[in-house]
C-alpha cells in the first residue's frame, strides 16, 4: 500500500496558474473549484484585486495544465448594492454536478459585514449563473453539496465557526436547496499536537465510490509561527453520509515547496477542486498555495481508495 506522503505527486508545471496570467491587474488567484465540461477543463478560480476584495472568474484548458485561457468577465462577483452578503467579496468556490436538476451547484463563502457565510448559485455553462443567496448565516464557510439525494434530501457539508469550542465539520439536509436544517456534526476537528486539531474544514466536493463517499478535508494546526493548513482523507457512509467509515490519522498532503510555503499566507495547501478519471485511474487536486497561485497534485484513484479503506474507524 502506498505511504501517506507518497500519495500524491505535484505537478512540474506548478504554480499552474499565478496573478500575472490573469489579463488584468490583481494581487493573487487561489482556492479553485475544478470541473470538466465540454472536453475541458474548468477552473472557478479566486481573484484577488487590488483592494483586497474577491471575485470568482472561469479558467479553461485543454489538457487541465496549461494554456489557461481567462473568460472575459467574472461569473460572480461583489454586487453589494443588490446583494448585501456579498458586500466584500465571492471566495473559495465549490462545483457539484446536480445530474436531477441537469446544472452545476456553485458553493462560495461572501463575505458580508457580519462575518463570512455560505451561499449558493447554479449554472449550467459557466457563462451565465443565477444566485439563490445565502443558506447558511456567519460564521459559515468550506461548504460543498453532494450530487444526489438521499432520502429526498439534498445534503450540504459546511464549517460553522462557533465562538467557543474547536470549528469542526458538519452536515446539513434540505427539501429544497434553500431551507437548510437537521444540522450535525460530521468530523470534529482533534485537539492537542493532532495536524487537524482546532480548525478543519472540507476541501472539494465529495467523491461518490463504491466503498463510501471520499472526502478531502484541511485541517490548520496553530503554531507560533502561524497555522500550518495540510490535508488528509475520510470515508463516509454510501447511504447515510453523516456516517463516518474512515479518517486518515496522518496528513496525507502538506507544504512542502516554496510556492506553498511563502506567499499572502505561508504554509498553505488549500484543495478546493477535484477531477476524477476513474478510466485513467487518475485523481487530480487542484489547490490553492499559500493564498497566493493555483497548483495541481495528481493521484492514482485506485492507490487514494486503498489508503483509505486501511484508515483507523473513528
Amino acid at each position: 500500500m502506498v505511504r501517506a506522503p507518497d500519495l500524491f505527486r505535484r505537478s512540474p508545471a506548478n504554480p499552474i496558474l499565478t496573478a500575472a496570467d490573469l489579463p488584468y491587474p490583481a494581487n493573487a488567484v487561489f482556492n479553485p473549484g475544478a470541473a470538466r465540461l465540454e472536453g475541458e477543463t474548468l477552473l472557478l478560480v479566486r481573484v484577488e484585486d487590488m483592494r483586497g476584495i474577491s471575485r470568482l472568474q472561469v479558467a479553461r484548458s485543454a489538457d487541465g495544465v496549461s494554456g489557461w485561457m481567462f473568460d472575459a468577465e467574472p461569473l460572480l462577483q461583489s454586487r453589494s448594492e443588490r446583494d448585501s452578503e456579498e458586500l466584500w467579496g465571492c471566495e473559495d468556490p465549490r462545483i457539484t454536478w446536480l445530474a436531477e436538476e441537469e446544472r452545476w451547484a456553485i458553493a462560495y463563502t461572501a463575505y458580508s459585514r457580519l462575518g463570512p457565510l455560505v451561499a449558493l448559485a447554479t449554472t449550467r455553462d459557466f457563462r451565465e449563473v443565477q444566485r439563490m443567496g445565502p443558506v447558511m448565516s456567519p460564521e459559515d464557510k468550506d461548504a460543498a453539496l453532494f450530487p444526489r439525494r438521499f432520502a429526498g434530501r439534498w445534503a450540504m457539508i459546511h464549517r460553522p465557526s462557533p465562538v467557543r469550542g474547536g470549528a469542526h465539520i458538519w452536515i446539513s439536509y434540505s427539501p429544497d436547496l434553500r431551507h437548510w436544517g437537521d444540522h450535525a456534526v460530521l468530523l470534529e476537528a482533534r485537539e492537542g499536537a493532532w495536524w487537524d486539531a482546532g480548525k478543519i474544514g472540507l476541501g472539494p466536493p465529495p467523491i461518490e465510490t463504491s466503498d463510501g463517499w471520499l472526502i478531502v478535508y484541511h485541517g490548520a494546526h496553530a503554531t507560533a509561527a502561524g497555522p500550518i493548513y495540510r490535508a488528509g482523507l475520510a470515508l463516509l457512509d454510501l447511504d447515510d453520509p453523516s456516517v463516518v467509515l474512515r479518517r486518515s490519522d496522518e496528513w496525507v498532503f502538506a507544504p512542502r515547496e516554496p510556492y506553498e510555503r511563502a506567499g499572502d499566507i505561508p504554509q498553505v495547501v488549500f484543495p478546493c477542486g477535484v477531477v476524477v478519471d476513474e478510466a485513467a485511474d487518475r485523481l487530480d487536486l487542484y489547490y490553492g498555495a499559500a493564498d497566493t497561485v493555483v497548483a495541481l497534485a495528481s493521484a492514482s484513484f485506485s492507490d487514494v481508495l486503498e489508503f483509505v479503506r486501511h484508515c483507523p474507524r473513528p
